[in-house]
């Protein structure tokens, strides 16, 4: 099975992520993440499924998309098809700000160790380490720096004001 990083431990993933799918028979059983194409095409027959959903966001795709189905989603995660693009960064720290969004928000894709922490930073909880990379190492990269000079969706006060 495969392994992900959540809430800074090694478990289990256990989601099927699913970007093509022209019918009801294309979903896998089990819980899933499907591309926004596809949930804004069948979300009304995915939520009357008795698993989890969640949505992956490509880069250039806004969370205000599926702000109205926030409620609905266990899981929200978000590609990173390179390493130099820094748009999902974004994307999370405006779920948890603006939308107040309180599930897991997963980082795929080309995710490394060296991004965990700012990640982390800006609203990640979850982290698919890319498959050619040490997961056990990634987790380490939580413990790179002890102090934060800037405020961040876990502590809205820079250094300065603590």
């Amino acid at each position: 099975m495969k392994k992900l990083i959540k809430n800074r431990e090694i478990v289990d993933d256990s989601w099927a992520i699913v970007e093509n799918a022209t019918n009801a028979n294309d979903f896998p059983e089990g819980d899933l993440i499907v591309s926004l194409p596809i949930w804004q095409e069948h979300a009304e027959m995915l939520k009357k499924r008795k698993t989890q959903l969640g949505v992956l966001l490509a880069s250039d795709e806004e969370p205000d998309a599926i702000k109205d189905d926030l409620d609905k989603l266990a899981v929200i995660a978000i590609d990173f098809p390179k390493f130099a693009d820094g748009r999902g960064y974004s994307s999370a720290h405006e779920l948890r700000i603006f939308y107040n969004y309180e599930g897991e928000i997963r980082a795929v894709g080309d995710v490394l160790r060296d991004q965990l922490f700012q990640m982390e930073r800006c609203g990640f909880n979850s982290f698919a380490v890319r498959a050619d990379r040490s997961i056990e190492d990634a987790l380490s990269a939580f413990n790179d720096f002890s102090v934060t000079y800037q405020a961040d969706t876990k502590n809205p006060q820079p250094l300065f004001r603590r």
